[in-house]
């Protein structure tokens, strides 16, 4: 007897539908299964064979060959174990039943109960795409799967719930999306009020976090440098749909959802450790898995102590951060995962740290700052469009009661200025000024005379690339949209300006 049944199947961040073909004939007994499958799903055959055991059906004593189609695409993880048994089922005439219009995921284990499973989120709408009308999920998957409308997500914690359903027994109720709202997670957030002191870094971030645009941090140790990263989430501007949508399929995908967890709503934020491999960084593996890049997409990635990680690990993230994208190449096929983020870095002067400190007197060896500055490649510097120093806070600041601006107040002005940015670049592939390309950035930074004359004795002055040119226009652009401007004056280049003086103090000493 012969039965097929659908699911799906996943390679980075492409989905496939997979054909669960079943053939039971006559012959030594023997259970095959073909179609490129790896070790897990190889060893679908025991746990398959003890969960129909288990549940009171008879295993076929028979030749039996199980066909993961299309053939020519490596099939991996245990998702396909529901598929297989109510393919066998069906073949061996346990089961009377059209399977015509459901897809079926989860892992088996032995008595029959259905586990979690990664990558669900995309498969359920790659299923919907693909006009399937139900599709049955493990229910610790089912709020992720749930935000799909158009197709019933049917979640189910046993074998034995899914035939009674497809045989009538008893119908499963489709899962309900929940309503999503940031707004308790913002309340938990640190906030930017308890930051004694560093207007000028606080301003830095507010323009960073306005216009999207990658930041670096330099002071000596304790002066706030983690702790004001730390709250860059909380003035961020909330996600759209598509956002969260787009987050929360990456995080899908390497199975850092939470079994509650729906939509990815806040701003994710990623701080590795200096010691990450390029591959934990990039994403990877034989089967290509997202990386720290790609699990801070639509959110911060935080690299602390930035000239401690490894220079190969700082100088695969160039092009990704230019792109918005990364690309792994492995044999078995390419995958490709956005990463666009908002990169955030924080380091020490030197060494000891306390390079041209007011008070403390560092210990460095003549020349040493200069060599620990220059662990930062010059390609990696220039892409990074804000450049801030984070100077000691004085005791007076320290001791003072009073709260600063909150974070909320901050936020406020931030979704103003990204409402503004939405809105001129509709239509664009761009979302904030940082992303703008070149052409963009000559049609939409439109600067005054005067501006364009401050900007060019910069320019001669610090000896700055095209690409520095760029950012600093898209920094100004961001400043005068915090004001509401629609030409960019003298002051807003100014200030951006002020924002690569670290170019000439420390690079180019």
């Amino acid at each position: 007897m012969f039965a097929k049944v659908n699911s799906l199947g996943t390679f980075g961040m492409d989905v496939f539908p997979v054909t669960v073909e079943a053939d039971i004939s006559t012959g030594l007994p023997k259970f095959e299964i073909v179609g490129l499958p790896d070790s897990a799903v190889s060893e679908s055959r025991d746990r398959v064979h003890a969960a129909i055991k288990n549940c009171g059906f008879t295993f076929p004593v028979s030749r039996i060959t199980v066909n993961l189609a299309p053939a020519d695409r490596r099939k991996e993880g245990p998702i396909y174990d529901l598929a297989i048994l109510i393919a066998l089922l069906i073949a061996s005439d346990q089961m009377n039943i059209n399977a015509e219009g459901y897809a079926f995921l989860g892992e088996l284990s032995l008595d029959g109960k259905i586990r979690h499973v990664n990558g669900v989120l995309p498969m359920v709408i790659s299923a919907h795409q693909s006009g399937f009308q139900s599709i049955f999920v493990p229910s610790v998957n089912a709020n992720e799967a749930s935000v799909v409308e158009g197709i019933k997500v049917l979640p189910v914690d046993h074998v034995l719930q899914v035939i009674d359903h497809l045989t009538g027994l008893n119908t499963i109720q489709p899962a309900v999306p929940c309503n999503t709202d940031d707004s308790e997670q913002l309340l938990y957030m640190p906030d930017f009020a308890d930051v004694k002191g560093q207007y000028e870094a606080k301003r830095a971030l507010e323009v960073a976090a306005a216009g999207g645009h990658n930041t670096l941090m330099i002071g000596s140790p304790g002066t706030g440098k983690s702790m004001l990263a730390k709250r860059i989430p909380s003035i961020l501007p909330s996600m759209t749909f598509e956002e969260s949508l787009e987050t929360t399929k990456i995080y899908s995908i390497a199975g850092a959802l939470k079994g509650k967890s729906q939509l990815i709503t806040s701003r994710p934020f990623r701080s590795p450790h200096h010691t990450v491999s390029t591959m934990g960084l990039s994403g990877g593996g034989a089967v290509p898995k997202p990386g720290e890049l790609s699990l801070a997409h639509n959110g911060v990635l935080f690299l602390d102590e930035l000239p401690e990680f490894s220079r190969q690990s700082m100088e695969i993230m160039r092009q990704p951060l230019e792109d918005g994208k990364i690309t792994i190449s492995r044999a078995s096929g390419t995958s490709v995962y956005p990463c666009s983020v908002m990169l955030v870095c924080a380091m020490n002067p030197c060494p000891c740290g306390y390079f041209g400190h007011p008070v403390r007197e560092c210990t460095c060896h003549e020349g040493a700052a200069s060599r620990y500055l220059s662990k930062v490649s010059g390609p990696l510097l220039d892409r990074i469009d804000i450049h801030v120093e984070v100077p000691p806070v004085d005791f007076d600041k320290l001791s003072d009661s009073h709260k600063g601006e909150p974070s909320a107040k901050i936020r406020e002005r931030v979704e103003k200025a990204r409402r503004i940015q939405q809105e001129r670049l509709r239509g664009t592939s761009a979302n904030c000024n940082a992303q703008m390309n070149a052409a963009m950035t000559r049609e939409f930074c439109v600067a005054s005379d005067a501006a364009m004359k401050m900007l060019q004795m910069a320019f001669d002055k610090l000896g700055l690339s095209a690409r520095a040119y760029d950012k600093i226009l898209r920094v100004a652009r961001t400043i005068a949209d915090l004001e509401g401007s629609e030409i960019i004056e003298a002051n807003h280049i100014a200030e951006a300006i002020q924002y690569r003086s670290l170019d000439r103090k420390f690079w180019n000493k």
